[in-house]
C-alpha cells in the first residue's frame, strides 16, 4: 500500500490547499485532516519504541535518531494543525494518501531504529552522524520558521494569499519545502540506512514538485512577484 501511494504521488500531483478540487472526493477540515493524517506517524513509532524498550536495551545513537524523528512529528501532529489560520479544506483522496504514507513510513523508520539498527561504536562522533544531525536541525529550523512566515501572512479570519517575505523566502518560493528536504536528507545521512534514504528521496521528489507548482502559481498570481526568486534552490532552481 505504501509503495502504491508513493507511486501515485510521483506521477500525479494530488491537489490540496489552493489547488483543491472535488476530483479527489469530499473535503475534510484542514485542521482535522492535518491532525489525523499525521497522527499515525507519531503513534505507530511510539508503540514500536515502547514495545522494543520492554525487551531490549536501546543504545544512544538509536535514541537520538528516534528523538529527531519524534521531534518533527510531535510538532507536525500536535502543534502545527492548531496554528493554521484559514486554510482550504483538504480533498479526502489527498488526506487518505497522506494517512497511509504516514502509517507505513512511521512503521518502517521506527521499526528499523528500535528493533534492528546496530551502529558501530562511537557512531555519535562519526562525521556522518554529526553532519547529518546538524543538517537535520538546520532543516527543522528552516521549516518551522518558514511556516511561521506563511502563517502570519494572514490576519485572523483572512483567507486570501500574499507574497511571503523574510527568511529563505527572499530567495525561493518553497522555503518551507526546502527546510523539510534538508531535514530528512540530514536524517538519512545520520541513520545511514535504505529506509531513511528512501524516505529522504521520496520527500525530495514530492516537495520539489510542490515547490515548482507554488513558484509558477505565485508568478501568475502576483505581477510584482520578485523575479529573482527561484522555486527551491537559491540562485539555481
Amino acid at each position: 500500500l505504501c509503495s502504491a501511494d508513493s507511486a501515485l504521488l510521483l506521477f500525479e500531483n494530488v491537489p490540496y490547499g489552493r489547488y483543491a478540487s472535488s476530483k479527489y472526493g469530499f473535503h475534510v477540515s484542514v485542521r482535522l485532516s492535518w491532525l489525523i493524517q499525521e497522527l499515525p506517524a507519531f503513534l505507530v513509532p511510539l508503540s514500536l519504541v515502547l514495545w522494543a524498550s520492554s525487551s531490549r536495551a536501546m543504545y544512544l545513537p538509536n535514541q537520538l535518531l528516534l528523538g529527531m524523528y519524534f521531534c518533527h512529528y510531535f510538532q507536525r501532529t500536535f502543534i502545527y494543525p492548531f496554528l493554521i489560520r484559514g486554510g482550504k479544506p483538504t480533498p479526502f483522496g489527498s488526506f487518505a494518501l497522506a494517512f497511509a504514507f504516514c502509517t507505513c513510513n512511521g512503521y518502517l523508520q521506527a521499526r528499523y531504529l528500535s528493533h534492528y539498527a546496530e551502529f558501530p561504536p562511537g557512531w555519535v562522533t562519526h562525521p556522518y552522524f554529526i553532519t547529518g544531525s546538524c543538517l537535520w536541525f538546520l532543516g527543522w529550523v528552516i521549516n518551522i520558521h518558514s511556516d511561521h512566515i506563511l502563517r502570519n501572512l494572514r490576519a485572523p479570519g483572512e483567507t486570501g494569499y500574499n507574497i511571503p517575505r523574510g527568511g529563505l523566502f527572499e530567495y525561493v518560493s518553497g522555503a518551507n519545502f526546502l527546510g523539510e528536504i534538508i531535514e530528512w536528507a540530514g536524517f538519512a545521512l545520520a541513520v545511514h540506512s535504505i529506509h531513511s534514504a528512501a524516505f529522504a528521496l521520496f520527500t525530495s521528489i514530492i516537495l520539489s514538485s510542490r515547490a515548482v507548482a507554488h513558484h509558477k502559481w505565485y508568478l501568475v498570481k502576483f505581477e510584482d512577484y520578485p523575479k529573482h526568486r527561484k522555486a527551491l534552490i537559491p540562485f539555481v532552481f
